[in-house]
């Protein structure tokens, strides 16, 4: 990927979201809420507490979607990320 955030951006893909529901039900296509969880994959100059390969929560309607070489991405301030997810 050729791909790289200016100042306080991030890059990352979107985690598929979850395919059964709390008491598991397996939920379809169209009940699915949007994932906000995502992979880390290029961070801007001026981010300072997410690196690289971090699994990130972020805003519902803060990121950006981009298509880039056929593949969905998210541009996302940093100021809209809540946390890094410690696996």
């Amino acid at each position: 990927m050729k791909l790289q955030p200016l100042a306080d951006r991030i890059v990352a893909k979107s985690l598929e979201a979850e395919a059964k529901s709390a008491s598991g039900i397996l939920l379809p296509e169209s009940a699915k809420e949007k994932p906000q969880m995502g992979e880390v994959l290029a961070v801007g100059k001026d981010v300072k507490e997410v690196k690289t390969g971090d699994h990130i929560l972020y805003s519902k309607y803060g990121p950006n979607e981009v298509k880039v070489e056929g593949e969905e991405l998210l541009l996302v301030k940093e100021e809209d990320v809540f946390a890094v997810v410690k696996r």
